[in-house]
């Protein structure tokens, strides 16, 4: 299993255990975390499973592919530097313990 760290915008944090290969998205709403809504299914179509990675985990995780790019240009929160789509994050051991922030809205 990977931890994964959920912080929602009120600072409340929800660590989980997601099946290695599943998505951020995926994992969060199989978990009940409440700021992930993903709307697509996860097909990076909607933006609602916006997440800002903490910037300790930034550099792990592979470039955003130019669909990711694309959406996030859609978010209802203000994107930054460390904007990701939690459906195009895959659980595995190199991110073992990730720190993820929900945005105030997502949709």
């Amino acid at each position: 299993m990977v931890k994964v760290v959920y912080v929602a915008d009120d600072g409340t944090r929800n660590e989980v255990d997601a099946q290695p290969g599943i998505s951020l998205m995926q994992t969060a709403i199989t978990q009940g975390i409440d700021g992930i809504v993903g709307e697509c299914g996860g097909s990076a179509m909607c933006a609602t499973c916006h997440v800002y990675v903490d910037p300790d985990w930034i550099d792990r995780l592979p470039p955003r592919s130019d669909v990711e790019e694309e959406m996030l240009e859609c978010t209802v929160s203000a994107r930054k530097d460390n904007s990701r789509l939690s459906c195009q994050i895959t659980a595995g051991p190199e991110i073992d313990g990730i720190v993820v922030h929900m945005p105030p809205e997502q949709i």
